[in-house]
């Protein structure tokens, strides 16, 4: 990894964390299209802490709801929501990667991602809870559970799969927005501790000091990124649907398997596909 190819990857990272169109598919699309090498240990292991680096931009922003330890009720809600994604990451860790070593996939589920958005603000027109505060204890695990679609389908996005369980459960466009930014942070903690350690043991001479140099610039690009990227989002769903979203998922989905068709880009190939991944590819050549 270079410099340059490690800064263009913390930008991308800091604007697309918190918006509905997956940072890990445009992350792939990114590294596919600068012909980086996909097995490369220090590369991927800076795809995930830079991923936590964003999320630290939350608490930065809404330090009054992490640092106030008189609302107990707050950290329990994140603990039971984060809890079916933990369970869940360790057992599909196999099934994640068959997904993540194939761009035309992830291009697949970043399209039919976008075409639910297209429909989603259709389908949840009347929120109940306002505020993080109604949010209760069962819907904070419903919105953990819609968080294993972003474990399945690496690509569909962590933040749009929280946002639309938040929805589904009641919750209007910016509290679901917030609780998924909340969510975020618990979730990458443990993701990022989990790389460092496993990179740690299988390849430990990629910590050398160079590499922690490009690391902690690529950390605090992404997380500056993010700040402005976190309130222009809230900003934007107050006013406006998640159409655009859609629209724009869509377009990237297509334009990358153009790419990658047209001998552009290449398509990494995976040993095996699980079972979830043939059902993604069946279901993207029936929609062509």
């Amino acid at each position: 990894m270079t410099w340059i190819q490690s800064v263009v990857i913390a930008v991308v990272e800091g604007i697309t964390e918190f918006l509905p169109i997956s940072s890990t598919a445009h992350i792939k699309f990114t590294k596919a299209i600068m012909q980086m090498d996909p097995k490369e240990p220090f590369s991927n292991m800076f795809d995930i802490v830079i991923q936590f680096a964003a999320i630290l931009a939350v608490i930065i922003l809404y330090w009054k709801r992490f640092v106030n330890f008189k609302e107990v009720s707050f950290y329990i809600k994140l603990v039971i929501a984060v809890i079916p994604a933990l369970i869940f990451g360790a057992l599909l860790k196999k099934h994640i990667e068959h997904i993540l070593g194939n761009v035309a996939i992830i291009a697949c589920i970043t399209l039919l991602g976008g075409v639910v958005l297209l429909f989603v603000d259709q389908w949840f027109k009347k929120p109940r809870v306002h505020t993080e505060e109604d949010i209760t204890y069962p819907q904070s695990l419903k919105i953990g559970c819609f968080q294993i679609l972003s474990i399945l389908f690496p690509g569909l996005s962590r933040s749009a799969s929280t946002i639309i369980g938040g929805l589904a459960s009641g919750l209007d466009r910016k509290v679901a927005a917030e609780f998924s930014f909340f969510l975020a942070v618990p979730t990458m903690a443990a993701a990022t501790a989990k790389e460092l350690l496993d990179t740690y043991k299988e390849s430990p001479e990629v910590f050398h000091s160079s590499n922690t140099t490009m690391l902690l610039v690529g950390c605090l690009i992404s997380f500056v990124v993010s700040l402005l990227a976190v309130k222009s989002f809230i900003t934007y769903i107050q006013n406006h649907s998640f159409r655009a979203f859609g629209v724009y998922r869509i377009i990237a989905g297509i334009a990358v398997l153009v790419m990658i068709y047209a001998g552009v880009i290449k398509k990494e190939e995976t040993p095996a596909k699980s079972a979830a991944t043939e059902q993604v590819i069946s279901t993207c050549q029936k929609a062509s």
